[in-house]
């Protein structure tokens, strides 16, 4: 039960801090209207409609969020073998599922998501003016280099164990004899 207690909690609280940058984001230029509970996720809801988004605040709305997530993820991935050896198991576990989700899940919101359902890469592309398909390309890479990052230093402190091949190493590591 503890496994998917740590694994629940740490879902809830990217959750919070993914949507929380925006809430805190939107309301700095006065855009957040309410925040919603939905059987399938956290909502940041918007004063201004979506077809009327336009300009650099909402590049920021946007982008803050996957950039906040992402850069807590390699701040943990940094002291991941701190987090490891915490007096408790329940934190590292929980330590554990908060490194690999912040590293992972904002990057593959940028990159694949955006073929699903639209997200966060409308307001960016709508604020910045770039390519949705060249944010895609640079999160897909971010994705691919968070994915060695765990496959290669934080499963194997963590002792886990896979023959998965989305669960091993896609590049060698040097030999450092």
């Amino acid at each position: 039960m503890s496994k998917y207690l740590t694994f629940i909690l740490a879902m809830v609280i990217f959750a919070i801090v993914h949507e929380g940058a925006h809430a805190l984001v939107a309301q700095a230029f006065a855009e957040y209207q309410a925040f919603q509970v939905h059987p399938y996720g956290l909502e940041v809801v918007f004063k201004t409609p979506v077809a009327e988004r336009e300009g650099v605040k909402w590049g920021l709305i946007s982008a803050t969020s996957n950039v906040v997530t992402l850069l807590l993820g390699y701040l943990m991935f940094f002291f991941r073998v701190k987090i490891a050896h915490l007096g408790s198991s329940f934190l590292s576990a929980l330590g554990y599922w908060l490194i690999l989700l912040f590293l992972i899940l904002d990057a593959l919101n940028l990159s694949f998501s955006p073929f699903i359902y639209g997200g966060d890469i409308g307001g960016i592309v709508a604020g910045f003016g770039i390519n949705q398909y060249l944010i895609q390309i640079i999160f897909f890479i971010v994705l691919l280099i968070n994915r060695e990052l765990i496959t290669q230093k934080l499963l194997p402190l963590y002792g886990v164990k896979t023959k998965h091949f989305l669960f091993q190493p896609w590049l060698r590591q040097k030999d450092n004899r």
